[in-house]
């Protein structure tokens, strides 16, 4: 059981700031922040979570099982990820590439605290053995005096995995592959990274979500792992019966100058390519839905709508589903796993030939961090425009990727790409 104890603030902002900085004492954090963006799904501005009481850690070794049994033992908040690699559990599949990281492919934890931010009021949920700690923990998070380290860090120099002209062999393959028949989609994704590199994790998601604000930014520490996430997709929602997915593919730069920055969005409205990705997302969604709907519920809400964000504009469709109320939420979220967005399709087929071709695990790139509540609902984001870090290995990475169809451009993907990882260079450059 919970105590729960409704605190009023009067400046929201600043609050959410302090306590973030004080919640840097746990080894288990998990900040999900909507930046107060306004979504037609949403239940909490943010949401924070610290210090397990217990957790499950695993392989991708009957992961879902796993998770499953947990979940439905805890009859409480879980909160946790789910790496990309997962989908070796789902399909006969292999991660083999190189993995700086060293990232668990699957962590969930019960939290011993927990904070639900919704306008002026912040709801503190303490397990009651540790309930009597909620006006101690009030006092020092007003009293936190944040200061920025902005001039303390070095500039960090940027490693590609994949330089230019093999980045441009490696689309044409996957060209090769679409005009074969073999796929007709497939999400390519390249790493970035940094070897003995140091950083301020706390600081650089700062950074990163002041130029990003996005609707489903995210830190999550996990002892000396570190995700800073700036995502503007969902993955999968759960609310009652019924299910939410919001895929996105279709991405335009902005520009300074309005009348130019609503040419751009318009020019993205109306590209046939990106339009064509975007709907065959989509299409692979429904059927992944399908496996879990009542029979005729599964229904496109939003077709390829443009939405504005800080750095891009994005093309973003909405599909949705009811369940019985016999299907166990981690089932939904198994049959669509990975998400259709960050894989291609056919998914079997494009997974395999993006595994021969990416120089990297993936990890928890391309996959999902959310929570399940004590009454089995679930919100889980894409792992996109995010920074990874492990503090002992000293190595930071970040990957940007792209949908590969027969209409692509090589050099014009790859543009997409630099677009796409423009925020996360310039906190770790600047």
């Amino acid at each position: 059981m919970r105590t729960k104890f409704i605190h009023n603030v009067d400046n929201q902002e600043l609050f959410k700031q302090n306590v973030l900085v004080w919640s840097q004492q746990f080894h288990e954090v998990v900040w999900l922040d909507s930046n107060n963006y306004n979504q037609m799904y949403s239940s909490y501005d943010a949401i924070l979570a610290v210090d397990a009481v217990n957790s499950i850690q695993t392989d991708y070794h009957h992961a879902f099982n796993t998770l499953k049994h947990y979940q439905s033992n805890c009859s409480d908040w879980i909160f946790g990820f789910l790496t990309y690699d997962l989908k070796n559990d789902v399909e006969n599949l292999e991660s083999n590439n190189f993995d700086g990281l060293q990232f668990p492919e699957m962590y969930f934890f019960q939290p011993k605290k927990l904070f639900l931010f919704k306008g002026n009021t912040v709801v503190f949920q303490y397990l009651k053995e540790f309930d009597s700690e909620i006006e101690v923990d009030i006092k020092e998070i007003e009293q936190i005096s944040f200061k920025s380290d902005k001039d303390i860090e070095e500039p960090i120099k940027i490693k590609l995995r994949i330089h230019k002209d093999e980045y441009f062999e490696k689309v044409n393959n996957i060209l090769e592959h679409i005009h074969r028949g073999d796929i007709y989609e497939a999400n390519f994704c390249q790493e970035f990274y940094a070897e003995d590199t140091e950083i301020n994790p706390l600081e650089t998601y700062f950074k990163l979500n002041d130029i990003s604000k996005s609707p489903f930014a995210t830190f999550f520490k996990l002892n000396d792992l570190y995700l800073l996430s700036s995502s503007p997709e969902r993955y999968l929602r759960k609310v009652d019966n019924n299910i939410i997915s919001q895929p996105i593919k279709g991405t335009a730069k902005r520009s300074e100058d309005p009348e130019e920055d609503e040419q751009l969005k318009l020019a993205l409205l109306n590209d046939e390519k990106e339009r064509s990705e975007n709907i065959m997302i989509l299409d692979l969604m429904r059927n992944d839905l399908s496996k879990t709907a009542v029979r005729g519920s599964v229904m496109v809400e939003e077709l390829c709508k443009v939405y504005t964000f800080k750095q891009v504009h994005q093309m973003i469709s909405t599909v949705i589903s009811q369940i019985d109320e016999t299907v166990h939420p981690v089932d939904v979220i198994k049959s669509t796993f990975p998400m259709g967005s960050m894989t291609g399709a056919p998914k079997i087929s494009a997974m395999k030939i993006i595994e021969t071709l990416e120089e990297t695990k993936r990890g928890l790139y391309s996959g999902a961090v959310g929570y399940f509540s004590p009454e089995g609902d679930f919100d889980f984001n894409v792992i996109i425009r995010s920074i990874l870090y492990n503090e002992t290995n000293k190595y930071v990475s970040y990957s940007v990727g792209g949908a590969i169809t027969a209409k692509s451009d090589p050099l014009k993907e790859y543009e997409e790409c630099l677009i796409k990882a423009k925020a996360m260079r310039e906190v770790l450059e600047s």
